[in-house]
């Protein structure tokens, strides 16, 4: 309940805290039932989350980090179309709201009316907004699967869609709904997919309306604003805590795809007070390939350092945003100009990214920042021209050793949170044959506390594809720390032989291709490990 002054009582607040974040995971679970696609709804490369009416995360699922950190900036492009109760808008384009095309949000104003009546108008009040990002194994392009490792312009990778509206006022857009399956391999799929995404939202303005019954609507919007100043609050305590001063770090790229030269992230951490402001001034320029990585994107990898870095107990919310700010030079690798390609920048660039503001914070917070992960999300694509199916996973590697404990074995690292596609569900859907699935013996770093194992995965094509690998940490390895030794670099390979680390090639069936990934660094002088 509210007192006098408008405020919650900390009982009412937490209960609610618990309801609004349990709204955004019942989003998650209802669009993981419904999906179609093994990549939806075994691997779970989906997220949500709920919104106020000014465009600020109220609360979220636990999913994938580079999704969620960077969903503000897709709210923020719908509200400027000016959306109205009914509406439900669809987006992918990374230059306005987006991250890589593949990666497609669906964002719905929420307005419920738990008396059942309307405005004059026939329009209710926008209180928040339901917020899904869901990646799908393919929206067109050059190649199956939408991942293209030589893309040189977006055109390339996918459909590209500003903000539009899916559903206007209630009745769907049947036209464009059309045209979006008209581009896209498996429109199937795709469909069933995207209407995942819909019921999914639609969940969140029911849940929402449930709990305008229960507590009343002035007090569960006072809670949207106490939640975000409870989490601010407890963010600048933590940052508080860590010292003032300036903290500089540099790490690369293993190419873009077009060429093999490596290309430099440099970023300046500063900390002042209760704010933390981080500066890629120094990062290269945008690049001809695909690495290039939004603004948005470079923005979700930092916080999510400055998370792991700080209480895991705070709710993640707009309050943890608000302390930290993010910069990078127009038309650079991490905030390039149209049309640049960007797929490769989602999942690899995010990675280093999180790597070198670890880096940069090891000073600051030596005990809390591990060796370095595998740093790659290992991106294997295998699709059919004809659209009769496209497979896509991320390949978890080691994760790096703390200061108290060994790296997690073949564990997804970093800003990606997915889950493996089981074997039995991928040979069900698709013409693939898992031939091994293993840990790498060995290829953690050696310390005091080990770096986690790397995994091979070898998969046998049955019928004529394209294949697709976007990967990086081929040939610098994972860091160790503290005196530990470094990760073994990851490797690829088609029928035995050795490809680079960003290829696409057609092959034929009863190909077999080899995904070694990375294992991570390790921690603390190896004489001093007790076995």
């Amino acid at each position: 309940m509210t007192d006098a002054s408008g405020g919650i009582d900390p009982v009412t607040l937490e209960v609610l805290r618990n309801q609004l974040e349990s709204v955004a995971e019942e989003m998650g679970q209802t669009l993981i039932r419904g999906a179609y696609s093994p990549n939806i709804k075994e691997r779970r490369d989906c997220s949500t989350a709920l919104f106020d009416a000014d465009g600020r995360m109220v609360a979220q699922a636990e999913h994938i980090p580079v999704h969620l950190g960077a969903m503000p900036a897709a709210v923020a492009a719908v509200r400027e179309h000016d959306p109205r109760p009914g509406d439900v808008f669809v987006l992918n384009d990374p230059f306005t709201g987006g991250t890589h095309l593949p990666d497609v949000t669906m964002v719905s104003p929420i307005a419920p009316d738990r008396n059942g009546t309307e405005s004059e108008d026939g329009d209710g009040e926008i209180v928040g907004y339901a917020v899904s990002r869901a990646h799908h194994a393919d929206v067109g392009g050059m190649t199956p699967g939408s991942m293209p490792a030589g893309a040189e312009e977006i055109y390339q990778e996918g459909l590209r869609l500003p903000p539009t509206r899916l559903v206007a006022g209630g009745e769907p857009r049947t036209e464009v709904r059309s045209l979006v399956l008209a581009n896209v391999r498996n429109p199937d799929e795709r469909r069933a997919d995207l209407r995942a995404q819909q019921a999914a939202n639609e969940r969140a303005e029911k849940r929402l309306a449930d709990l305008f019954d229960d507590h009343g609507r002035e007090t569960v919007l006072a809670g949207f604003d106490a939640v975000i100043d409870y989490s601010r609050e407890r963010l600048t305590d933590e940052i508080a805590a860590l010292p003032d001063g300036t903290y500089e770090a540099t790490d690369v790229l293993e190419g873009d795809g077009v060429t093999d030269e490596d290309v430099e992230i440099a970023v300046a951490v500063t900390i002042d007070g209760e704010s933390i402001d981080v500066d890629f001034s120094g990062t290269a320029a945008q690049v001809a390939g695909n690495l290039n990585a939004p603004l948005a994107v470079a923005t979700s990898a930092v916080y999510f350092v400055v998370r792991c870095l700080t209480d895991p107990e705070i709710p993640p919310n707009h309050g943890c945003y608000e302390p930290v700010r993010v910069s990078a030079p127009e038309g650079s690798l991490l905030n390039p100009n149209a049309p640049a390609a960007v797929v490769g920048g989602n999942v690899e660039t995010s990675q280093r990214v999180t790597d070198v503001v670890f880096t940069a914070l090891a000073e600051a917070a030596p005990d809390r920042v591990p060796a370095q992960g595998q740093g790659t999300m290992n991106n294997l694509t295998i699709g059919a021209r004809d659209g009769s199916f496209a497979y896509y996973e991320t390949i978890g590697g080691g994760f790096g050793a703390r200061a108290e404990r060994d790296g997690m074995d073949g564990v997804q690292v970093g800003m990606t949170n997915t889950l493996n596609t089981p074997v039995e569900s991928l040979e069900t859907e698709y013409p693939l044959r898992v031939e091994r699935y293993a840990l790498r013996e060995g290829s953690g770093g050696r310390g005091r506390h080990r770096g986690g194992e790397g995994l091979e995965r070898s998969v046998t094509v049955e019928t004529p594809a394209t294949v697709s690998l976007l990967t990086e940490r081929r040939r610098h390895a994972p860091k160790g720390v503290a005196g530990g030794g470094d990760g073994a670099t990851g490797e690829n390979l088609i029928d035995g032989e050795a490809v680079p680390a960003k290829t696409t090639v057609d092959v034929d069936a009863g190909t077999t291709v080899t995904v070694r990934t990375p294992g991570g660094g390790g921690h603390g002088d190896p004489e001093e490990r007790e076995e």
